[in-house]
This record gives C-alpha cells, structure tokens and sequence, in this order.
C-alpha cells in the first residue's frame, strides 16, 4: 500500500522525525526555514499531508489557490491565528492542532517571565556579567515581591489554568477572566471577572493567555494599562498582537507599569528593537513550548491526528 505523502515544513524533533519516516513518504526542510505562500502552494499538487509550525501562514488568498491533492493541515501548534480555518473548510481541508501537550512547558515560562520581570532579571543579569557590580545597599534592585500578590489571568484556557495552578505555589491571589466562569471544581478558587476591566483594577500582576482574535487584537492598549494598579507587572507569553507595543512603552515609561515579561511581540522573528533600551522588560524568543518532552509531544500529537484521518477517522484535534 502506497504511503501518504508528508511535507514536513520545519526541522521538528528527532523522535517526530523518525517516526514521520517510518509511516509516511516524508520530505523534510532540513533548511529549518518558513515556507513561504508560493511553497505552500506549490507543495499543496505534492504532499497528500502537510505539518507546518505557526511561521507557515494559510491565509485566505493561499488557501484559494492549495491544490486538491492536499487533505490535510497537521499543525505543530495550539495556536491557529495563521490558518484562515473558513477559507480551508471550503476547499475541504481537515486542520488540527496540538493542545494539552504545551500547557506545562508554556505556563513554566510564563512564570519564568513573571518572575524576571518582577526581580530585574535583565539589569542584574547585566551587571554581573559586564562586571559592573560593585556596589550593594539595602536599597539596591529591590524589586515587586510575587508571594501574596494579587494575579490576574486573561485567559483561562488549559494554559492558563496550568499558570494558576503554579501560581498557587506562590500563595497568590488569583483572578481571572474567561468567556464564562469555570465550574468551582476547576477554577478551585480563583475568583471571576464578568468583564477585562473588572480584572484589571484587582491585578498587580497581569498574565496574558488567550487567542489571538481580531476581538482581541490590542487588548492590552493605553485605555486598559491606565486601569491596571500603578506599578503592575504585566506577562505575555501567548500571543504578539494581544499586546499594543506602544502603549506598553509609555505605561513603562510613566510607571504605571513596573516591569513587562514577553516571549511573543507583533513582529517575529525579531521582536520590537525599541524595547532593547528598557532593563524592566524580560524578553524570550517565543520558546513557551520548547523543551524536549514538549516538542516530542507536539510532534507525535500531530502525527497521531494525520494516523487517524488516513485510517478513515475523524481526527482528537480537529478543529
């Protein structure tokens, strides 16, 4: 029996890897670089599968113009802003994702973020390593204590609520805001916001944790950081566009935001160059999800969705 074929968009774990090759008539980008629309495209009359990351986009305009061969999006990611999902259900392509499996791995950096954030991570960092310490007073990079503090989620989807449950550690506060309120046995006592106002004026630290969305595009802009307590910390490791990066710098700037942690930015790769000159703003290169167990995961998730839909069933993740 010929094997489907697969088009392998970016270099993903050896494990994926290998069993990719074992069960499929695989191609891989061993130049580990984004496909563009024309190789989508073109790879649409090739590959009956195709397994891109989120730095392949399926827009509208590309989805016209896939080639019927194509079944079959397998994505290697939860999210799934770069996928136009109406424009690839009308050509009749099957989309999946990879949820669960990142929740751990996302909300450890989350936490990472908050706390760099929170104790001058970058400045001490800094000092250190340039050999510019050499002085200590009690006054010296004192920072916003997490222990006890009031936290506020945006978002509390399965990272989100993998984020409160390590939070719990800290004996914060917790607070959140979801499209509806979770049942008790879930939320396990974190308290519910009807609206992201509401959270905001409760929040001293802010993790953010939804989907990117055109209803959530700038969600957090210079209206809603103003409502935010004065010297909050603020947390980003989910999506860039959450976030209006200028209205972030003058909150910075004011003080009404202490200090920023983010692992994703409107424009990646690359980042905002402007935030290089700020100490309180902690930076990653949008690696919530990357550690070994979590990428072999997302690989097989992924693998085990395409199992299912060449086997004729309907596939866990299908979206």
């Amino acid at each position: 029996m010929t094997k489907p074929r697969l088009w392998i968009t970016r270099r993903l774990s050896d494990a994926t890897l290998e069993r990719a090759a074992r069960d499929y008539d695989t191609v891989i980008n061993h130049e580990d670089t984004p496909g563009s629309a024309d190789a989508l495209i073109a790879a649409s009359a090739e590959f009956d599968a195709i397994i891109p990351c989120h730095s392949e986009h399926f827009s509208a305009d590309v989805a016209a113009q896939l080639d019927p061969r194509l079944k079959i999006i397998a994505n290697h990611s939860v999210g799934v802003d770069h996928c136009d999902l109406p424009a690839l259900a009308a050509r009749g392509i099957t989309v999946t994702n990879t949820p669960d499996v990142l929740s751990d791995a996302t909300a450890e950096l989350a936490m990472l973020l908050m706390l760099g954030a929170a104790r001058h991570a970058v400045a001490g960092d800094r000092i250190v390593r340039t050999g510019a310490w050499d002085f200590w007073s009690p006054s010296f990079m004192v920072g916003k204590q997490v222990t006890g503090s009031r936290l506020g989620i945006i978002g509390m989807g399965r990272v989100g609520r993998a984020f409160a449950a390590k939070a719990r550690g800290f004996d914060m506060e917790i607070h959140y805001y979801n499209r509806s309120p979770l049942p008790e046995d879930i939320a396990a006592g974190a308290t519910y916001h009807d609206t992201v106002e509401s959270l905001l004026s409760v929040a001293d630290f802010l993790s953010l944790h939804c989907p990117a969305t055109p209803q959530t595009t700038n969600l957090m802009n210079a209206e809603r950081f103003a409502l935010l307590p004065k010297g909050a910390v603020m947390v980003n490791s989910a999506r860039g566009a959450l976030v209006d990066e200028a209205a972030l710098l003058k909150a910075l700037a004011s003080g009404q935001i202490a200090a920023a942690g983010l692992d994703c930015f409107q424009v990646e790769p690359g980042g905002n160059p402007a935030f290089a000159a700020h100490d309180n703003i902690f930076m990653l290169p949008h690696i919530g999800s990357a550690t070994t167990r979590t990428r072999d995961a997302m690989g097989f998730r992924a693998l085990d969705n395409l199992d299912a839909f060449f086997a004729g069933q309907t596939p866990k993740d299908k979206l």
